[in-house]
């Protein structure tokens, strides 16, 4: 199958790109002659009225044969003017754009049918506002965004593209809240967003999300009381009394009106299998339990009468080696304050730490209601990433383990309008990715290694497709905007090569002379399978082990 998805990828494309010269010539009235689809012996041929449209053996590429009027070319006096040279600069430039052109846009066309299968979203429903951001005071968990600016939203998915799109520009929400509407002000902060190959990008960020924390609890008191009923640190809380739990503000409204009374609360709680799957995966199961809590009659919060809080800062796994580890950090031990400043979630622990990554830091934590403190380091990770580009990355190798509740998912209100808008923005931010690339080739900052030839994309179309359309068509869009620009690099015998001699002719005011387009087209083919070559030596050593191995499977 893997041959087949190949096939299928490449003739696509290709077909698509030759479309666009042949559809552009027979508009200007140029001569068409052949149409061919695939190199070699032809397996198909049809004779229209004045082209003959063919299938050759190899699908690799394709062309379209004009009338161009050579001195070796017998031209009729009647079709004299539907030679290929004899049109002017512009329409050339055209006919030789379309091709390139139309690998540009057709991935608009597959994005917009990907994207089609996006039916369902979140609703525009607060889940979490992280301090220390925009957010913080002026929207709170449970809010439901209505509008921005006045214009009605109904998924986070506006409200998500809204905010990143105004970086320090006020907006202006309306919010149902309490049974009630709000208006909020609020202005994202600019956060620069760093991508692959080093793209950078400025966008706006409120800091909120919208999947609200689950009813998983954490106790750093002994002496609470919901440690004295048999509860612990990252049980599930699922029921109390008779009201189904599911958030955490679900739990907490639970005993807002409780006053001393009893309740049977029921839980979840994680039991590890040692060895699981032969040790390949570190699994947990549920084990179910319901433990009688008393709360305290005093007034406070959830946390002041029972002990119970949200698990979010307290560390679920602590690898053996790790900075955290050697300084004697546990599972269940709860992150209280980083270098002397007090932390509110794992998220701004991760922050602070990530503000001098180099430098060692002061953790205090809680256990059995004791404090320690040790010190710790980022683990620095220094890695060639897949474009061949030198990455480094800080890590804290410690993890919490805070479950997130989902709101009940909303329908798309404009799901062709929708698929649209993402399928341009995916096509450009594709596009603006790939001449990055090129560029960083030319400056020396991305390996040469990292290009790619048909052994990877034979491969990719296989893997892609085995996954299904959705996946084939996202493929197929990649390589097809691929090979727009690579078409319209300036190098003799590409597209951009004949633009850029056609540019040279709109300036000189005449056609380069012929010795001077045939010594560079020799220079570009000599360029262009120096590259070839390049990357089909980086594809045969990216599967080298397989095609060793498939090589002792013939003996």
């Amino acid at each position: 199958m893997d041959l087949v998805y190949f096939i299928i990828l490449v003739s696509s494309l290709i077909f698509v790109h030759e479309v666009g010269h042949f559809v552009v010539a027979k508009l200007f009235g140029v001569k068409v002659l052949t149409f061919s689809l695939g190199f070699g012996p032809k397996i198909l041929r049809i004779h229209g009225k004045e082209t003959e449209y063919c299938v050759g053996i190899l699908p690799l590429g394709g062309f379209v044969k004009m009338l161009e009027g050579r001195k070796d070319e017998t031209v009729l006096p009647e079709d004299a003017k539907r030679t290929f040279e004899a049109q002017s600069v512009w329409k050339r430039i055209l006919i030789v754009t379309a091709g390139p052109a139309m690998n540009l846009l057709f991935p608009v066309l597959l994005y917009f049918v990907a994207f089609l299968g996006d039916r369902t979203f979140l609703p525009p429903t607060v889940g979490i506002v992280l301090p220390g951001h925009p957010a913080e005071g002026r929207l709170l968990p449970g809010d439901r965004i209505m509008s921005i600016d006045g214009d009605p939203i109904s998924t986070y998915d506006e409200f998500s593209r809204i905010v990143r799109a105004s970086p320090g520009k006020e907006l202006h929400l309306r919010v149902f809240r309490d049974l009630g509407y709000v208006t909020v002000a609020i202005t994202p902060e600019p956060y620069e967003e760093r991508k692959a190959l080093d793209i950078k990008e400025v966008v706006g960020r409120v800091w909120v999300l919208p999947a609200s924390p689950a009813s998983a609890i954490g106790i750093a008191d002994v002496s609470s009381p919901a440690y004295r009923a048999g509860l612990r640190t990252f049980d599930l809380i699922v029921q109390v009394g008779s009201q189904p739990i599911k958030k955490f503000v679900e739990l907490e409204r639970a005993f807002d009106a409780n006053r001393g009374e009893t309740v049977p609360v029921t839980y979840l709680r994680p039991k590890p299998i040692q060895g699981a799957l032969g040790g390949l995966a570190d699994i947990a199961v549920y084990e179910a339990g319901v433990a009688a809590l008393t709360p305290t009659v005093d007034p406070g919060d959830l946390l002041a009468r029972t002990g119970m809080e949200s698990s979010d800062l307290y560390a679920a796994v602590v690898p053996e080696g790790s900075a955290e580890d050697k300084a004697n950090m546990r599972p269940g031990d709860k992150v209280i304050e980083v270098d002397g400043q007090p932390v509110a979630t794992w998220y701004s622990l991760r922050e602070r730490l990530a503000q001098n990554p180099d430098a060692p830091h002061e953790l205090i934590w809680l256990r059995d209601g004791r404090k320690i403190s040790g010190i710790i380091r980022l683990r620095r990770e220094d890695r060639i990433d897949e474009f061949g580009a030198r990455e480094t990355r800080y890590t804290m190798r410690t993890s919490n383990w805070q479950p997130f509740a989902l709101e009940p998912m909303v329908d798309n209100p404009a799901p062709f309008r929708w698929a649209m808008l993402h399928a341009v923005e995916e096509t450009r931010d594709v596009m603006r990715f790939t001449v990055v690339g090129i560029v960083r080739l030319i400056e020396g900052r991305l390996s040469m290694s990292s290009i790619s030839g048909p052994l990877s994309i034979y491969d990719l179309a296989g893997q892609e497709g085995a996954k299904g359309a959705g996946y084939f068509l996202w493929v197929m869009a990649l390589v097809s905007v691929n090979l727009g620009l690579i078409n319209l690099l300036p190098i003799p015998v590409l597209d951009g090569g004949h633009l850029l001699f056609f540019g040279v002719e709109a300036v000189i005011r005449r056609p380069l002379p012929l010795r001077v387009r045939e010594v560079a087209s020799i220079i570009g083919l000599t360029l262009l399978f120096a590259l070839m070559g390049i990357a089909f030596k980086n594809d045969v050593e990216r599967r080298w082990d397989v095609i060793l191995a498939q090589v002792k499977d013939l003996h």
